[in-house]
């Protein structure tokens, strides 16, 4: 019987409501759950590691998961802090961006998913809109967080039907929830836009020639109970990372389309 895949999951950091307070490293439910229902098993990553440290951790895990959260701090793709951005943790950021870069060039199967999707984009040089509603001409309603539940479907968005996010879903076009107030601006020049929102925000990205490097704006953990089909994200990565999407001659050192990308950025 195969072992499991390990699946690493960054963290971020919550303080309890204690006197004196604490500081926890933490994470939803809903992606641990979804990646036990896909057949992994989860491994929490903390925060505060060396890059020495998520080198041997992330060489120990058999995919990575980057899920949603706060704000990327503006400096690291030459944006401007606006009254709206909230959630700042720059050491989250250093800890995820060097994560998501390293996965990219080792192919190492990744999933991720809200800021997930804005790390990886700014991760391989791409840029966002500090805040969608402000600066984004003709945006629709993207950001339902705290006034909606978090499996409220607030639009449609079309998938690109020969992406591999097209395949583990099922179908070309699909409604989501949307938690978010940022969004890509500029796409990383890697990688390929896959899904799109009504008024033109990306929505969903990937790696050609990766193994498995799939992000998404929405939260499909949240919809799986009531979206089966959303779990094919999950599964995606969970099989990729046992090997089972793996084309032969992968790791051979053949270049990758993220080395270049990671050779401007380093």
């Amino acid at each position: 019987m195969n072992p499991k895949p390990l699946i690493g999951c960054t963290t971020y950091r919550k303080t309890a409501g204690q006197s004196p307070p604490i500081d926890l490293y933490g994470l939803m439910p809903a992606y641990i759950e979804a990646i036990r229902l896909a057949g992994g098993l989860p491994v929490m990553i903390p925060l505060g590691l060396t890059e020495a440290e998520l080198s041997a951790l992330l060489a120990r895990v058999d995919g990575l998961l980057i899920p949603g959260g706060g704000d990327i701090e503006a400096a690291q793709y030459q944006g401007q802090h606006h009254v709206t951005m909230y959630g700042i943790d720059p050491d989250r950021d250093r800890v995820e961006l060097f994560l998501a870069r390293q996965a990219a060039a080792q192919q190492k199967p990744m999933l991720a998913i809200c800021r997930g999707l804005q790390i990886t984009n700014v991760a391989l040089g791409g840029t966002l809109w500090e805040d969608v509603k402000v600066f984004m001409p003709d945006a629709i309603t993207h950001d339902y967080n705290l006034i909606r539940p978090r499996n409220h479907l607030a639009h449609a968005v079309t998938l690109q039907p020969d992406s591999l996010l097209s395949r583990q879903i099922g179908r070309s076009h699909t409604w989501v929830n949307s938690l978010h107030h940022q969004g890509i601006r500029h796409l990383a020049a890697s990688l390929r836009a896959t899904a799109m929102a009504p008024d033109g925000l990306i929505e969903g990205v990937e790696l050609p020639g990766h193994p498995y490097a799939v992000a998404v704006q929405w939260h499909p953990e949240n919809l799986i109970a009531d979206d089966p089909a959303m779990l094919g994200l999950f599964t995606g990565l969970v099989k990729a990372a046992a090997g089972e999407r793996r084309q032969p001659g992968s790791g051979n050192g053949a270049a990758h389309p993220a080395e270049a990308a990671l050779l401007t950025l380093t």
